[in-house]
């Protein structure tokens, strides 16, 4: 009888282990180790028809989320397109360095590495894309050249919501480093994007018809602006950016198109720009094809280091002279508060608030300005007001040209 209790005792713990062990989560990433499927890291060989085979792989798993990993080594890579949308969660770790082509013209698209259509996205790794582009800069001269060639950006992002990318490094970019259109809630931290001052479009990150976006812990030098945020975007969040060289976060340029929509809703604070063109900038085109609304900015905590022009809206904006002047920018900009932003600037005039006749700025609030000019000509630092409507308080230097 004894021997019978102990047997049912035995039975019930191992049907109780079966259970439990049966209920435990079994969804662990498959990982796609790329060398494992056929990527050869010597630098030479196009990889990109290994690398798609991959993604195509691991984008229609369902059982359990994916895993692309590229571990250290030099991975030469061609043009690639990884298009959604999938059965599960994509992450993407590069440790290694994804190597562009030299030549410009052995990209056959816009960008050298495209995701499309995909949710739950997650890019991260101490890895490199280098997108080696001192072939191209001096082919990049399309306002005087009809016949300049199509230049790719490094990485682009379209139609992909929900996802983040935390700790590459971009380097070298042929045009701009990352393209975002009409992507939704996505993080990027600890990112380093990395090309001369001399590198024309390298644009770092650049955003589209985007919304709620978070940029933080990320130091971009460039050739050109370290975050430009164009038509339609709106929820931007932008903390603990380091930028330099560059031409500043700028707004724009805004105006020149039609069916352009408006900009709201953009927060940048604790950031520090180092030996940029521009700080904080606005610029919209003097002719405008559109009319659109700038609204719900807040700058603070802001730290300039010869910057060029710290503050500077301009709605005259003009980039190759001469323009075709045909009349005064219809992009409103409203609702503007500067808080905090303090430092050194190049030129004279610190403060630049050059804003539309037609569409005067409204509600521009400055709050503790301290800009001294630290450049080779001699005297103070000013402020240019014109056709702008606010109010400031607090510390200013320069003195304020506010009505």
């Amino acid at each position: 009888m004894a021997c019978i209790v102990f047997a049912f005792k035995a039975l019930c713990l191992s049907l109780l282990f079966i259970t439990v062990a049966s209920t435990r989560p079994t969804n662990r990433p498959k990982v796609f180790n790329v060398r494992r499927y056929g990527a050869i890291p010597d630098g030479k060989t196009d990889n990109a028809n290994a690398f798609t085979n991959i993604w195509k792989s691991a984008c229609r798993r369902v059982s359990s989320s994916s895993k692309i990993y590229v571990p250290k080594g030099t991975f030469y890579l061609g043009g690639v397109e990884f298009v959604g949308p999938c059965k599960n969660k994509i992450e993407f770790v590069i440790d290694g360095t994804l190597l562009a082509p030299a030549n410009p013209r052995d990209i056959k698209q816009d960008t050298w590495i495209n995701f499309r259509y995909v949710n739950n996205l997650y890019i991260s790794g101490s890895g490199t894309l280098d997108g080696q582009g001192k072939q191209s800069w001096p082919l990049n001269d399309c306002h005087k050249n009809t016949n300049c060639p199509k230049l790719a950006m490094t990485m682009g992002f379209a139609f992909v919501n929900n996802s983040r990318i935390n700790g590459i490094t971009s380097l070298n970019s042929k045009m701009g480093h990352f393209n975002f259109f009409s992507v939704h809630h996505f993080n990027i931290t600890g990112v380093t994007i990395t090309a001369p001052d001399n590198s024309p479009n390298t644009d770092g990150l650049k955003f589209g018809s985007s919304s709620h976006i978070h940029i933080s812990n990320t130091h971009i030098g460039t050739g050109d602006d370290c975050i430009a945020i164009l038509s339609g975007t709106t929820n931007m969040d932008i903390s603990n950016v380091k930028c330099g060289p560059g031409h500043g976060i700028s707004v724009g340029s805004l105006g020149k198109n039609k069916d352009e929509k408006d900009v709201k809703d953009l927060i940048v604070r604790d950031t520090i720009f180092n030996g940029t063109s521009d700080g904080i900038r606005i610029k919209t085109w003097e002719s405008s094809a559109s009319k659109i609304v700038v609204s719900n900015f807040v700058y603070e905590n802001i730290q300039m280091i010869n910057v060029g022009k710290p503050i500077n809206i301009d709605q005259k904006y003009c980039p190759h002279p001469p323009c075709e002047k045909k009349g005064e920018s219809h992009v409103q900009i409203q609702n503007l508060k500067l808080r905090n932003i303090y430092g050194t600037s190049k030129n004279k005039v610190a403060v630049n608030l050059q804003c539309s006749k037609s569409f005067p700025c409204k509600n521009v609030e400055l709050i503790d300005i301290n800009l001294k000019h630290n450049g080779v000509k001699a005297g103070s630092s000013t402020a240019v007001c014109k056709n702008v409507d606010g109010f400031a308080s607090g510390k200013m230097v320069p003195k304020h040209c506010l009505g």
